[in-house]
Order: C-alpha cells, then sequence, then structure tokens
C-alpha cells in the first residue's frame, strides 16, 4: 500500500507565506511526477504546480512567481513553498504522485488535502 501525507497548512495573512510538504510512505519502486493542486469552495479542482523526476517544474499562471515546487527524492518528498500569499488562494490544497509500488502496478495517488487560508 502507498500513501501520501500532507502538512503544513494553517491560517495566514494576505502577503505571507506558508510550506506544504508531502511524503509518500509505503511499498514503492519508483516515484514519477508529483503534482500539488487545490479545490476551493464551489470550484473545480486544479493543478497548481507539477514537478518530474528530473525537477522540471511548471505552474498554474496564478502563482508563477510567488509558489515555487522542489523535491527530496531521497525522503519520497515534495514541496511547495507559497509566497505573496493572496485570499484567493484559500483551499484545499491536495498533493498527487505518479508512482510505480513495489507490485509493479503503476498508479496515481492522492494525499489526503490541507487546509490553506488566506485572509486578514
Amino acid at each position: 500500500q502507498v500513501q501520501l501525507v500532507e502538512s503544513g497548512g494553517g491560517l495566514v495573512q494576505p502577503g505571507g507565506s506558508l510550506r506544504l510538504s508531502c511524503t509518500a510512505s509505503g511499498s514503492i519502486f519508483r516515484i514519477y511526477g508529483m503534482g500539488w493542486y487545490r479545490q476551493a469552495p464551489g470550484k473545480q479542482r486544479e493543478l497548481v504546480a507539477f514537478i518530474t523526476s528530473g525537477d522540471i517544474t511548471n505552474y498554474a499562471d496564478s502563482v508563477k512567481g510567488r509558489f515555487t515546487s522542489s523535491r527530496d527524492n531521497a525522503k519520497n518528498t515534495v514541496y511547495l513553498q507559497m509566497n505573496s500569499l493572496k485570499p484567493e488562494d484559500t483551499a484545499v490544497y491536495y498533493c498527487n504522485a505518479d508512482i510505480t509500488t513495489a507490485t509493479m502496478f503503476r498508479l496515481g495517488y492522492w494525499g489526503q488535502g490541507t487546509q490553506v487560508t488566506v485572509s486578514s
């Protein structure tokens, strides 16, 4: 079994920063791309940032220049550094990872989500 666990969410004032972490654990053979998505109330889930196994990153236009994704392959962990946060960044943030398990099944896995609230 594979699990993704996010952490680092919380309440922050506009202009503030947060760092999210997502760690994969379990019977993992290899992790490919890892992504961060978010879902605000009444809206569809959207891709925020994506990082390949070779550390190539891609960002939604709404967060370019403010968010940075990185990963530590030795720790099976992906990070999302969020700076200059805006109220419109308020959402539940989910981690997603493309993983081949030890039994050689390749699947996409989701974390449980972490709430980010940007408010004064």
